[in-house]
C-alpha cells in the first residue's frame, strides 16, 4: 500500500514504528535517520529497495508539499 510520512516544515515529531510479525527493519529507519542528519544523501535510500521490500513512487502530491 503507497504511504509516506513527514512532519510539517520546521516541526519535529517522534516515529512509532510497530512491525507484526516482525521483520529485520531496523537497518533502514538508521538509514532514514543518517539521511535526515546528511550523512547520507536521499537516493541512497534506492540501493536497499529490493533489501526492505521499500520500493518508491512518483507522486505530484508529495512532491508538491516538500516545496
Amino acid at each position: 500500500m503507497p504511504h509516506a510520512f513527514s512532519t510539517q516544515r520546521a516541526a519535529s515529531a517522534e516515529l512509532l514504528v510497530v512491525i507484526a510479525p516482525g521483520v529485520e527493519r531496523f537497518e533502514y529507519f538508521r538509514q532514514l535517520t543518517r539521511i535526515a542528519r546528511g550523512e547520507k544523501p536521499p537516493e541512497s535510500l534506492r540501493d536497499v529497495q529490493d533489501l526492505y521490500d521499500t520500493y518508491f513512487l512518483n507522486s505530484p502530491e508529495w512532491e508538491a508539499s516538500q516545496r
